[in-house]
Order: C-alpha cells, then sequence, then structure tokens
C-alpha cells in the first residue's frame, strides 16, 4: 500500500504539528507514508473565489504529483471536498465550454478522486479501524466542519474514533451541526457575521464543560482558537490527528500547548 500525505496549504503554513500527528499516527497503524514536496495548493481558494479557471492548473498539478499512490490522505475534509467535488465539476464544465481539448482536466480528476481520502475516512473505511491506540485524559466535545458533514458525508467516523480514545471523555456539543461560521472567503466577506457564528460555537462548546473543541479541519478550529485565545476562555481547539497520534508513553504536547490542558 502506498500513501500520500496531502498536507493542505493551512496545515503546511500554520499547523504542521497537524501533519506530524498524521504521519505518527498512520506509521503507527503499519503504513507506511510518503510526504511528495511538489505538491500545492489544490486550488480551493481560487475556486470558492470565482477564479475557476485559474485552478485548472492545480488540478493537472495535484493529479501529476500524486500519481501512482494506491492512497492519498488529508487531515481536511474541505481539500478533500474540492477534489472530490469539485475537480470533476471543473473538468465538466471546461469541456463544455471545449477548453479542455488535449488539456487532460477530465483525466487529473479522475485519477485524483478516487484515490482521495478524508483521514477519518481512511481510518475506519480503508484500514478499518477505530481503536487506534490512542490515550488523551481530558474532556473533549466534537465540532464536524461543514465540508466534512455535508460535502464528505462522514457521518460518525470521527465520534467513534473518539470515542475508542483511552481516558477521553466525549461530550455532545449543542448545535453540532451549525457552521461556525468561518467558510474561507465568507470570513473576510462577512467578518460581524462570521464571528457571531464563531461565538455561538464557542458557547456551545463552553457549555459542556469540555477543556478541548475538537475538530478535523484547522480551518475551521483556526478560526474558533482565534476567538478564543482572545478571550481567555479556558478551552483550547486541537485537530483530531494530533489527539489520535497521543499514547501515554507519548502524550499531545507542543511547545504551543504545552500546559494549556488540564
Amino acid at each position: 500500500m502506498r500513501v500520500a500525505l496531502f498536507l493542505t496549504c493551512v496545515n503546511d503554513l500554520l499547523y504542521p504539528d497537524t501533519g506530524r500527528a498524521v504521519v505518527t499516527l498512520l506509521e503507527r497503524l503499519g503504513v507506511e507514508v510518503d510526504f511528495p514536496a511538489g505538491q500545492t495548493c489544490c486550488g480551493q481558494a481560487h475556486y470558492n473565489t470565482g477564479y475557476r479557471h485559474e485552478a485548472e492548473p492545480l488540478v493537472r498539478r495535484h493529479a501529476e504529483v500524486f500519481a501512482g499512490y494506491d492512497y492519498v490522505v488529508a487531515p481536511s475534509g474541505s481539500c478533500v471536498a474540492m477534489v472530490r467535488d469539485n475537480y470533476p465539476r471543473m473538468a465538466e464544465r471546461a469541456a463544455a465550454e471545449g477548453r479542455d481539448s488535449g488539456r487532460g482536466l477530465a483525466a487529473a480528476a479522475a485519477a485524483a478522486v478516487p484515490q482521495t481520502y478524508e483521514l477519518t475516512e481512511f481510518l475506519v473505511d480503508v484500514l478499518g479501524v477505530t481503536d487506534v491506540g490512542a490515550y488523551f485524559p481530558h474532556t473533549v466535545t466534537y465540532h464536524p466542519s461543514c465540508h466534512g458533514l455535508r460535502m464528505l458525508g462522514l457521518g460518525d467516523r470521527p465520534r467513534r474514533l473518539l470515542q475508542a480514545v483511552r481516558g477521553l471523555e466525549l461530550r455532545e456539543l449543542p448545535g453540532a451541526q451549525e457552521c461556525c461560521g468561518f467558510g474561507g472567503t465568507f470570513a473576510v466577506k462577512n467578518p460581524d457575521v462570521s464571528a457571531a457564528m464563531g461565538q455561538d460555537k464557542i458557547d456551545n462548546a463552553r457549555s459542556t464543560g469540555a477543556r478541548v473543541l475538537c475538530g478535523a479541519d484547522n480551518s475551521c478550529l483556526m478560526h474558533l482558537d482565534g476567538m478564543i485565545s482572545r478571550q481567555n476562555a479556558p478551552l483550547r481547539a486541537v485537530h483530531l490527528a494530533e489527539i489520535l497520534a497521543s499514547t501515554q508513553e507519548h502524550p499531545y504536547q507542543t511547545p504551543e500547548t504545552a500546559g494549556k490542558i488540564r
């Protein structure tokens, strides 16, 4: 089994510990992970802001870089949704407009879609595991990001993985299926609405008494954790991969978060 880590831009630039956690977790489960250094943005930012033609070279680049791997795994539902849902749409539109002759957009999309998995999908559906040997002795509530919830249909996979973590107490998040307000450029174009939605999500998380707000998409967690830090709230946003990578011998801890969870 040849597995490539599709790290995504947000994780690469802002949350490298999440990428390290994915590698640690998968290697612990016996998976050999490669990181193709030639990977770039999947094109989601371009696509969502209306620069759809400009995103097309990134589709071809993505397929080229990840060619030959059995699976491509990403700790980001939004980027996986971009590949699986929007790449075929882009190819269909380009073909309908007569712009894809000889450029291979349809072939690139066809190659990328079936091999690309969000992390929890890969763990549960491909590896067939929910107990990954994790240990995380904290109270946790889980926020299902919109792309994973609605576009990928992750369902209860993340919660099943969390429920199997030793020491972890999972508390239900009120209004869990409501958007946190990030939405990529939505947060930039509608900052007041975005902040209000984020505050609702934080208030709901705090009402559970949990000390950790877990998610599977660092873009949403970045939005929420920024607000949490400014309020000095007794809550910490942590990516699911970092919880699953934590063991009793090697507990979750980074220079940025050491001592912040009790």
